[in-house]
């Protein structure tokens, strides 16, 4: 681990329960802007690359774009893909 994953493992153990909560919420809350601040990054029309569950890698087009998720059209067909988990261009 990082020294500063170590460091905030150890303050971690000394909070006490509505500390842990208040840490969760706020980890939720940065979750949630980093998704939206990468669904912005496309716009209908762009050519995307994702990485299935099982491995398997699609290239595909933007189709409509969602406020956490957007629709990409692959010759398998429509997926509904996280916009963090999408790579602009075409994956080697």
């Amino acid at each position: 681990m990082t020294n500063l994953v170590t460091k905030a493992s150890e303050l971690v153990y000394q909070m006490d329960n509505d500390q842990l909560n208040q840490l969760v919420e706020s980890i939720k809350l940065k979750r949630t802007h980093l998704s939206r601040q990468a669904v912005r990054s496309f716009a209908v029309g762009n050519v995307v690359s994702f990485t299935s569950r099982d491995g398997n890698t699609y290239t595909g087009t933007v189709k409509k774009v969602n406020r956490k998720y957007i629709v990409v059209d692959t010759p398998q067909g429509s997926y509904r893909v996280p916009g963090s988990m999408l790579k602009q261009g075409v994956s080697a």
